[in-house]
């Protein structure tokens, strides 16, 4: 978790503070609901009726009596366009995961306090992965599909189970460490690679760091938790893939990207074994014509994995949070470290 930014010195009172926000319209409801939405209006004072990136960009001189941006899926990007309507943007409030996408250099020098909303967004991402982690140490999807194939029950059910079985999560970000933290109440080993984490880190994820192709040879369910960087996209291989052992599952909510899709299918073509549960592809959707569509061992998902309904009320909550850390002068949890911002997903 990234460490606590001071929020700035504001004395006036929280009344005086004027806010805007800024989101696609479709999942507002979702992110704020009315009694959030509420909430924040007793801390701030409403520029006007919510906006959408569209509405904005037809009238950015809204922009300039806000002291507070909130916003979301759809959130504009910060650039020095807009940055020179909002003189007086004293912080940005994000109910969403990365805000890689929408902060640019001309931003990080105005050194404004940006919060990010990914810890709220890890909880059902995290909860998804540890459903799948749990039926990959049974090999439920491998059993399910050669039951469908052959029509009769298994007679050989050798399968690790969560009993000293191996899981191996890529990354200890948000996401990575509420897995391991999952996990740490399964009488499983879980270890973990991940070229930024501390030993301090993992130690105190409960997890032992080990080289990526020790983490794909050995484990019986590998789980990808990193963000998409050019070092990282397309890492994921025919190599790693190759080398997991019989049965083992391979497990993506984070970013399509990170796995080669083309080596991807023709290592599962070949090991009908290997099971790859992918909630995230690229693209995104799959061409009509991908193989994953047709691959019998492609658990696919339409990216689930994320808050959904109700549980994107999390993301608000914590903008909520934040908001009111921020009006009382104190330090804010989930505000981004610069200095690490390139490096998140």
């Amino acid at each position: 978790m990234n460490e606590p930014a001071t929020a700035p010195d504001v004395t006036e009172p929280a009344t005086a503070r004027t806010a805007l926000l800024v989101m696609e319209e479709e999942r507002r409801a979702d992110v704020y609901p009315p009694e959030v939405l509420a909430e924040i209006g007793r801390l701030v004072h409403w520029q006007g009726p919510p906006r959408t990136r569209q509405e904005l960009d037809a009238d950015p001189e809204v922009l300039r009596t806000v002291d507070l941006l909130l916003t979301g899926w759809g959130a504009p990007v910060l650039d020095g366009a807009l940055l020179s309507r909002a003189p007086r943007l004293r912080a940005v409030l994000v109910a969403a995961g990365s805000v890689r996408h929408l902060t640019t250099p001309a931003f990080w020098e105005r050194d404004i306090p940006i919060v990010s909303a990914a810890a709220a967004n890890a909880v059902p991402v995290a909860e998804f992965t540890l459903a799948h982690v749990l039926l990959g140490l049974k090999q439920a999807h491998r059993i399910e599909r050669e039951m469908a194939q052959n029509r009769c029950f298994p007679t050989d059910r050798d399968v690790p189970g969560a009993y000293r079985s191996r899981v191996g999560l890529l990354g200890l970000g948000h996401i990575g460490r509420l897995v391991a933290a999952h996990l740490a109440r399964f009488d499983v080993e879980v270890l973990a690679t991940d070229p930024v984490a501390s030993p301090d880190t993992a130690r105190r994820a409960g997890v032992r760091l080990i080289s990526v192709e020790e983490l794909f040879a050995t484990c019986h369910v590998v789980s990808l938790h990193v963000p998409l960087l050019p070092e990282t996209r397309g890492s994921i291989g025919a190599r790693l893939l190759n080398s997991m052992g019989p049965g083992a599952t391979l497990i993506n909510t984070a970013r399509g990207a990170l796995i080669d899709e083309v080596a991807a299918a023709q290592v599962l073509h070949a090991r009908p074994d290997l099971t790859a549960v992918l909630d995230v592809t690229h693209p995104e959707p799959p061409t009509h014509d991908s193989p994953l569509f047709t691959l019998p061992n492609v658990v696919l998902t339409p990216h689930l994995a994320g808050a959904l309904g109700a549980e994107r009320h999390r993301l608000g909550r914590l903008v909520l949070d934040e908001l009111r850390r921020l009006t009382q002068n104190r330090p804010l949890r989930h505000a981004i470290d610069p200095a690490r911002a390139a490096s998140l997903a």
